[in-house]
């Protein structure tokens, strides 16, 4: 049988994608991955260079995933915040891809960083077009329609980012049922979000700290 290195670059990347998600960069082993992947270690240097790039191929493409499966109509937010929620309830991988990448790897902008937010600017702005927080003009708009959208998306990734605080808090295991009740939750929550546009408002300029109360200006001496 002819060799497909197409066939090998995918599992490899499907080994390392799980072997990420359970150890992290510093604590996955290439070794595994290549059993994972019945591959050689040699194969994955040569398709990728080494673990760091790797890791961060993994990553570039879970984040396309999730940037392109993320869509909230401002029509049906209900219906769209579900199909979100579902979505990560599928793929618990990125959650821990991202988790982990927020602690060992630097915060230094990639290259690939510019594409992920003109896609993100996309979709806010067909939001925005579509007349999500109309109440507010023009730059306040954006950044309120931007604040929505991460809200949200933090509404839905924080049920799966921290399974043992979700039993802390609710007393209970992630079970089908449990899923679907928090699923029920964060499209209400959302759908009171869309619809209550001051809500995500910028606040009010904060008062004078410094400046003493006017009853103090009047007060004798």
């Amino acid at each position: 049988m002819p060799y497909d290195a197409e066939d090998t670059r995918r599992r490899i990347f499907d080994a390392a994608a799980a072997e990420f998600a359970e150890h992290g960069l510093a604590g996955a082993r290439v070794d595994r991955i290549a059993t994972a992947a019945r591959a050689n270690k040699q194969a994955i240097y040569l398709y990728y260079g080494s673990k760091e790039k790797l890791f961060a191929a993994v990553l570039r493409a879970k984040l396309e995933e999730v940037r392109v499966s993320v869509s909230i109509d401002p029509d049906a937010v209900a219906e769209s915040v579900g199909q979100m929620f579902d979505w990560y309830r599928e793929h618990p991988e990125l959650i821990r891809l991202l988790l982990w990448e927020a602690l060992e790897v630097s915060d230094e902008p990639g290259d690939s960083e510019r594409e992920w937010r003109d896609g993100f600017r996309e979709k806010v702005g067909q939001l925005v077009d579509a007349g999500a927080v109309s109440v507010l003009p023009g730059d306040a708009r954006i950044r309120a329609t931007q604040d929505l959208l991460f809200t949200i998306m933090g509404l839905i990734s924080w049920n799966f980012a921290v399974p043992r605080m979700c039993r802390l808090v609710l007393d209970e295991e992630t079970d089908q049922a449990a899923l679907a009740r928090r699923r029920e939750t964060v499209v209400e929550v959302a759908r009171r979000l869309a619809a209550a546009p001051d809500v995500t408002a910028p606040p009010a300029s904060a008062p004078d700290i410094a400046a003493p109360p006017a009853s103090a200006a009047r007060a004798p001496r």
